[in-house]
Protein backbone atom coordinates (compact mmCIF):
# COMPACT_ATOMS: atom_id res chain seq x y z
CA UNK A 1 0.00 0.00 0.00
CA UNK A 2 1.47 3.35 -1.05
CA UNK A 3 1.70 6.15 1.49
CA UNK A 4 0.16 9.58 0.96
CA UNK A 5 3.66 11.04 0.55
CA UNK A 6 4.62 8.48 -2.08
CA UNK A 7 1.49 9.28 -4.08
CA UNK A 8 2.27 13.00 -3.92
CA UNK A 9 5.88 12.34 -4.96
CA UNK A 10 4.74 10.22 -7.93
CA UNK A 11 2.33 12.95 -9.05
CA UNK A 12 5.06 15.62 -8.83
CA UNK A 13 7.50 13.48 -10.81
CA UNK A 14 4.83 12.86 -13.43
CA UNK A 15 4.28 16.61 -13.80
CA UNK A 16 8.03 17.17 -14.22
CA UNK A 17 8.28 14.44 -16.86
CA UNK A 18 5.27 15.68 -18.85
CA UNK A 19 6.08 19.38 -18.58
CA UNK A 20 6.67 20.83 -22.04
CA UNK A 21 6.09 17.45 -23.68
CA UNK A 22 3.33 16.34 -26.02
CA UNK A 23 2.40 13.17 -24.16
CA UNK A 24 0.85 11.79 -21.01
CA UNK A 25 2.23 8.94 -18.95
CA UNK A 26 -0.17 6.11 -18.21
CA UNK A 27 0.26 5.47 -14.49
CA UNK A 28 -3.10 3.77 -13.78
CA UNK A 29 -3.89 6.02 -10.83
CA UNK A 30 -6.96 4.00 -9.93
CA UNK A 31 -4.63 1.08 -9.16
CA UNK A 32 -1.88 3.12 -7.49
CA UNK A 33 -4.37 4.54 -4.99
CA UNK A 34 -5.65 1.09 -4.03
CA UNK A 35 -2.53 -1.08 -3.90
CA UNK A 36 -3.02 -4.13 -1.66
CA UNK A 37 -0.82 -4.59 1.38
CA UNK A 38 2.22 -6.88 1.34
CA UNK A 39 2.72 -6.76 -2.45
CA UNK A 40 5.88 -5.45 -4.08
CA UNK A 41 4.68 -3.71 -7.22
CA UNK A 42 6.20 -0.22 -7.00
CA UNK A 43 9.86 0.75 -7.11
CA UNK A 44 11.35 4.12 -6.15
CA UNK A 45 14.64 5.96 -6.64
CA UNK A 46 15.11 8.83 -4.21
CA UNK A 47 17.97 11.27 -3.91
CA UNK A 48 18.00 13.64 -0.93
CA UNK A 49 14.32 12.83 -0.30
CA UNK A 50 13.38 13.82 -3.87
CA UNK A 51 11.83 11.18 -6.10
CA UNK A 52 13.80 10.98 -9.33
CA UNK A 53 12.66 7.62 -10.70
CA UNK A 54 9.61 5.38 -10.42
CA UNK A 55 8.55 2.07 -11.95
CA UNK A 56 5.24 0.28 -11.40
CA UNK A 57 3.94 -3.20 -12.20
CA UNK A 58 0.24 -3.42 -13.01
CA UNK A 59 -1.20 -6.91 -12.87
CA UNK A 60 -4.09 -8.03 -15.07
CA UNK A 61 -4.46 -11.74 -14.44
CA UNK A 62 -1.59 -13.57 -16.12
CA UNK A 63 -0.43 -10.35 -17.80
CA UNK A 64 1.70 -7.57 -16.33
CA UNK A 65 2.15 -4.05 -17.65
CA UNK A 66 5.09 -1.86 -16.64
CA UNK A 67 5.27 1.90 -16.77
CA UNK A 68 8.07 4.03 -15.38
CA UNK A 69 9.60 7.48 -15.51
CA UNK A 70 12.83 9.29 -14.66
CA UNK A 71 13.18 13.00 -14.04
CA UNK A 72 14.35 14.73 -17.28
CA UNK A 73 17.42 16.20 -15.58
CA UNK A 74 18.58 12.82 -14.27
CA UNK A 75 18.28 10.53 -17.26
CA UNK A 76 21.11 8.44 -18.72
CA UNK A 77 22.39 7.72 -15.20
CA UNK A 78 21.13 4.14 -15.04
CA UNK A 79 18.17 4.96 -12.79
CA UNK A 80 15.56 3.20 -14.91
CA UNK A 81 17.81 0.19 -15.43
CA UNK A 82 18.29 -0.04 -11.67
CA UNK A 83 14.53 0.10 -11.09
CA UNK A 84 13.89 -2.52 -13.75
CA UNK A 85 16.40 -4.92 -12.18
CA UNK A 86 14.50 -4.63 -8.89
CA UNK A 87 11.20 -5.28 -10.66
CA UNK A 88 12.62 -8.30 -12.50
CA UNK A 89 12.75 -10.28 -9.26
CA UNK A 90 9.03 -9.77 -8.74
CA UNK A 91 8.25 -10.55 -12.38
CA UNK A 92 10.18 -13.83 -12.18
CA UNK A 93 8.45 -14.78 -8.94
CA UNK A 94 4.98 -14.18 -10.37
CA UNK A 95 5.76 -15.99 -13.65
CA UNK A 96 3.50 -13.83 -15.82
CA UNK A 97 2.69 -15.22 -19.25
CA UNK A 98 2.98 -11.79 -20.89
CA UNK A 99 4.95 -8.76 -19.77
CA UNK A 100 4.34 -5.48 -21.57
CA UNK A 101 6.37 -2.28 -21.34
CA UNK A 102 4.28 0.86 -21.81
CA UNK A 103 5.61 4.07 -23.39
CA UNK A 104 3.80 7.19 -24.62
CA UNK A 105 3.79 7.10 -28.42
CA UNK A 106 5.28 10.62 -28.64
CA UNK A 107 8.07 10.08 -26.10
CA UNK A 108 11.35 9.87 -27.98
CA UNK A 109 13.33 9.35 -24.77
CA UNK A 110 11.19 6.29 -23.92
CA UNK A 111 11.59 4.87 -27.42
CA UNK A 112 15.36 5.32 -27.20
CA UNK A 113 15.49 3.60 -23.82
CA UNK A 114 13.43 0.63 -25.00
CA UNK A 115 15.99 -0.10 -27.71
CA UNK A 116 18.22 -1.42 -24.95
CA UNK A 117 15.58 -3.90 -23.76
CA UNK A 118 14.76 -7.29 -25.33
CA UNK A 119 11.28 -6.32 -26.46
CA UNK A 120 9.23 -5.88 -29.63
CA UNK A 121 6.28 -3.64 -30.51
CA UNK A 122 2.95 -5.29 -29.75
CA UNK A 123 0.08 -2.79 -30.08
CA UNK A 124 -1.07 0.77 -29.47
CA UNK A 125 -3.84 2.19 -27.34
CA UNK A 126 -5.74 5.46 -27.64
CA UNK A 127 -6.72 7.60 -24.69
CA UNK A 128 -9.98 9.34 -25.57
CA UNK A 129 -11.95 12.26 -24.13
CA UNK A 130 -15.65 12.89 -24.55
CA UNK A 131 -16.60 16.08 -26.37
CA UNK A 132 -20.08 17.31 -25.62
CA UNK A 133 -22.62 15.80 -27.96
CA UNK A 134 -26.41 15.58 -27.78
CA UNK A 135 -27.28 12.19 -26.32
CA UNK A 136 -30.52 10.81 -24.95
CA UNK A 137 -31.12 8.38 -22.09
CA UNK A 138 -31.74 4.81 -23.23
CA UNK A 139 -34.39 3.34 -20.89
CA UNK A 140 -34.26 -0.21 -22.28
CA UNK A 141 -30.67 -0.70 -21.10
CA UNK A 142 -30.06 -0.52 -17.35
CA UNK A 143 -26.78 0.28 -15.62
CA UNK A 144 -27.13 -0.96 -12.06
CA UNK A 145 -24.64 -1.24 -9.20
CA UNK A 146 -22.93 -4.64 -9.15
CA UNK A 147 -23.83 -7.03 -6.32
CA UNK A 148 -21.89 -9.98 -4.86
CA UNK A 149 -24.11 -12.34 -6.88
CA UNK A 150 -22.76 -10.75 -10.09
CA UNK A 151 -19.24 -12.04 -9.51
CA UNK A 152 -19.65 -15.08 -11.77
CA UNK A 153 -20.86 -12.91 -14.65
CA UNK A 154 -17.98 -10.49 -14.14
CA UNK A 155 -15.55 -13.38 -14.30
CA UNK A 156 -17.24 -14.78 -17.43
CA UNK A 157 -17.06 -11.39 -19.16
CA UNK A 158 -13.34 -11.09 -18.47
CA UNK A 159 -12.80 -14.58 -19.89
CA UNK A 160 -14.89 -14.06 -23.02
CA UNK A 161 -14.09 -10.41 -23.75
CA UNK A 162 -10.58 -9.82 -22.41
CA UNK A 163 -8.95 -13.23 -22.77
CA UNK A 164 -8.45 -13.90 -19.06
CA UNK A 165 -8.11 -17.41 -17.78
CA UNK A 166 -10.90 -18.16 -15.31
CA UNK A 167 -8.66 -18.37 -12.23
CA UNK A 168 -6.95 -15.10 -13.16
CA UNK A 169 -10.27 -13.39 -13.80
CA UNK A 170 -11.59 -14.49 -10.42
CA UNK A 171 -8.49 -13.29 -8.56
CA UNK A 172 -8.49 -10.00 -10.46
CA UNK A 173 -12.16 -9.27 -9.72
CA UNK A 174 -11.78 -10.11 -6.04
CA UNK A 175 -8.85 -7.68 -5.84
CA UNK A 176 -10.63 -4.75 -7.48
CA UNK A 177 -13.95 -5.05 -5.60
CA UNK A 178 -13.22 -1.85 -3.68
CA UNK A 179 -11.89 0.02 -6.72
CA UNK A 180 -14.23 2.48 -8.50
CA UNK A 181 -17.97 2.05 -8.97
CA UNK A 182 -18.89 -1.29 -10.55
CA UNK A 183 -21.98 -1.56 -12.74
CA UNK A 184 -23.73 -4.38 -14.54
CA UNK A 185 -25.49 -3.93 -17.86
CA UNK A 186 -29.01 -5.37 -18.03
CA UNK A 187 -31.15 -5.72 -21.16
CA UNK A 188 -34.49 -7.49 -21.39
CA UNK A 189 -34.07 -8.52 -17.75
CA UNK A 190 -30.79 -10.28 -18.61
CA UNK A 191 -27.36 -9.33 -17.28
CA UNK A 192 -24.97 -9.37 -20.21
CA UNK A 193 -22.29 -6.77 -19.61
CA UNK A 194 -20.36 -4.66 -17.13
CA UNK A 195 -18.54 -1.38 -16.70
CA UNK A 196 -16.44 0.39 -14.08
CA UNK A 197 -16.65 4.13 -13.52
CA UNK A 198 -13.88 5.95 -11.69
CA UNK A 199 -14.43 9.44 -10.26
CA UNK A 200 -11.15 10.92 -9.04
CA UNK A 201 -9.57 14.36 -9.03
CA UNK A 202 -12.41 15.86 -11.04
CA UNK A 203 -12.32 13.29 -13.85
CA UNK A 204 -14.51 10.35 -14.81
CA UNK A 205 -12.94 7.28 -16.44
CA UNK A 206 -14.67 4.30 -18.02
CA UNK A 207 -12.90 0.97 -17.46
CA UNK A 208 -13.61 -2.71 -18.04
CA UNK A 209 -16.49 -2.07 -20.46
CA UNK A 210 -17.66 -5.41 -21.85
CA UNK A 211 -20.74 -7.04 -23.39
CA UNK A 212 -21.04 -10.78 -23.97
CA UNK A 213 -19.94 -11.56 -27.56
CA UNK A 214 -23.30 -13.12 -28.49
CA UNK A 215 -25.04 -9.82 -27.66
CA UNK A 216 -22.60 -7.52 -29.40
CA UNK A 217 -23.68 -5.71 -32.54
CA UNK A 218 -27.21 -5.09 -31.22
CA UNK A 219 -26.64 -1.53 -30.00
CA UNK A 220 -26.63 -2.58 -26.35
CA UNK A 221 -23.09 -1.40 -25.69
CA UNK A 222 -23.76 1.97 -27.27
CA UNK A 223 -26.88 2.46 -25.15
CA UNK A 224 -25.06 1.46 -21.96
CA UNK A 225 -22.19 3.82 -22.74
CA UNK A 226 -24.65 6.61 -23.53
CA UNK A 227 -26.28 6.22 -20.12
CA UNK A 228 -22.88 6.19 -18.40
CA UNK A 229 -21.83 9.37 -20.23
CA UNK A 230 -25.03 11.16 -19.25
CA UNK A 231 -24.62 10.12 -15.59
CA UNK A 232 -21.03 11.41 -15.47
CA UNK A 233 -21.87 14.57 -17.41
CA UNK A 234 -24.62 15.42 -14.92
CA UNK A 235 -21.91 15.63 -12.26
CA UNK A 236 -19.89 17.99 -14.44
CA UNK A 237 -16.98 15.60 -14.94
CA UNK A 238 -14.88 15.42 -18.09
CA UNK A 239 -15.09 11.81 -19.28
CA UNK A 240 -12.25 9.59 -20.51
CA UNK A 241 -11.62 6.03 -21.64
CA UNK A 242 -8.96 3.91 -23.36
CA UNK A 243 -9.19 1.56 -26.33
CA UNK A 244 -6.77 -0.52 -28.38
CA UNK A 245 -6.11 1.14 -31.73
CA UNK A 246 -6.71 -2.15 -33.58
CA UNK A 247 -10.15 -2.59 -32.00
CA UNK A 248 -11.98 -0.93 -34.88
CA UNK A 249 -15.46 -1.87 -33.62
CA UNK A 250 -14.95 -0.31 -30.18
CA UNK A 251 -13.20 2.72 -31.66
CA UNK A 252 -16.14 3.35 -33.99
CA UNK A 253 -18.58 3.01 -31.08
CA UNK A 254 -16.69 5.49 -28.90
CA UNK A 255 -16.34 8.03 -31.70
CA UNK A 256 -20.06 7.75 -32.45
CA UNK A 257 -20.79 8.62 -28.81
CA UNK A 258 -18.58 11.72 -28.96
CA UNK A 259 -15.14 10.53 -27.86
CA UNK A 260 -12.01 11.79 -29.60
CA UNK A 261 -8.47 10.47 -29.23
CA UNK A 262 -6.05 12.94 -27.64
CA UNK A 263 -3.09 10.72 -26.74
CA UNK A 264 -1.73 7.29 -27.52
CA UNK A 265 0.38 4.66 -25.76
CA UNK A 266 2.59 2.02 -27.35
CA UNK A 267 3.11 -1.39 -25.78
CA UNK A 268 6.18 -3.59 -26.21
CA UNK A 269 6.25 -7.29 -25.43
CA UNK A 270 9.20 -8.26 -23.26
CA UNK A 271 11.02 -11.31 -24.58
Amino acid sequence: MLTAKQLVDIKELQRDCESGENFELKLNWDMLRTRPENETTDFFFYEKERLLGFLAIYEFGHKAELCGMVHPEHRRKGIFTNLFKQAEKQLEEKQYKRILLNAPANSQSAKGLLKSFPCSYSFSEYQMKWHEKELHKQPDVLLRPAEPADMEMEVLLDVKCFGFEESDARAYNERILAVDDHYMIDWNKKTLGKMRLSFNEGEAWVYGFAVLPEYQGKGIGRKALTNAILAAAEKGYPIFLEVEAKNAHALKLYEACGFQAYSSQDYYLLA
